[in-house]
Order: structure tokens, then sequence, then C-alpha cells
């Protein structure tokens, strides 16, 4: 997978008895992708989105299994938008241990009003930040 990339280190409370990172944790591990995705493209979160009327909220997340991260191993999670809709953003998600693809998803915000949850239209200027962003294929 391509796209923008931010690297973590596996910590001891983030494995569990087998040995391995819980499963848990990737949504996790996922959750701080996307947090630097935004700070690469200039527009970090919640600053980013001040202004705009609204919040992202998660809706849906996917998570595959491919091999296991242990305690100590540097990750990579690799981040990219796959689509932006009217009112939605999925990305694209994939951790890595060096060459060996570890896991792999996606991850689906809804953009909305706080206070209705009602969604509404991403915000252009959001939108233009990740478009330029993608069409720039920047990694990290």
């Amino acid at each position: 997978m391509s796209g923008f990339e931010t690297r973590l280190r596996v910590r001891w409370a983030e494995v569990d008895a087998q040995g391995i990172v819980f499963n848990g944790h990737y949504l996790a591990y996922f959750d701080v992708g996307i947090t630097e995705y935004w700070r690469a493209i200039g527009l970090p979160y919640p600053a980013g989105l001040a202004g705009t009327g609204g919040d992202l909220f998660a809706v849906k997340t996917l998570i595959n299994y491919h091999g296991p991260a242990r305690y100590d191993d540097l990750l990579d999670i690799a981040v990219r938008v796959e689509r932006i809709g009217n009112s939605s953003i999925v990305f694209e998600l994939g951790i890595r241990r060096g060459d060996e693809r570890l896991i792999s998803g996606e991850v689906v915000y809804v953009f909305a009003d706080p206070a209705t949850r009602r969604s509404r239209r991403v915000p252009e200027l959001l939108r233009e930040a990740v478009e330029r962003f993608e069409a720039a294929g920047a990694r990290r």
C-alpha cells in the first residue's frame, strides 16, 4: 500500500498473554496513523477543523489480521484516503513490520454537526487538502 507513513514501537502494555499485540490496540494504531496524516496535510486534528461547523465521527472500522506484532517491534503505519464522498471519508490503512504485512483495514468517518450528529458535506478546505496531499504521493 502506498501513501503516508508514520512509525511507532510496540509497548509492553500492548502485549497480551500470548506475547502478541492485543487485537484492540490495532484500532489505536490506526488512530495514531490518521492523527499523523491530518498533521502531515497541514490540518492537525482537532484545530484543523475549527470554523468548519462540524467534526469527524467514526462510523465503521475493519481490521484484517495477517500476522501478529510483538513487544518492541517497530511498526510502519500506512494511511491513505481511498475516497471522499459527500459527507464521508474512507481511510485505507496498513501496518507492516519491515516488509511483512501484519494488518490491513479501513476506517470510515462521517463529517457531521457535533450538536445534532447530522451529516454535513465535507468542507472544501478539508477535501482540497486531502486531494492535494494524495496527488503529491507524500510518504512522511
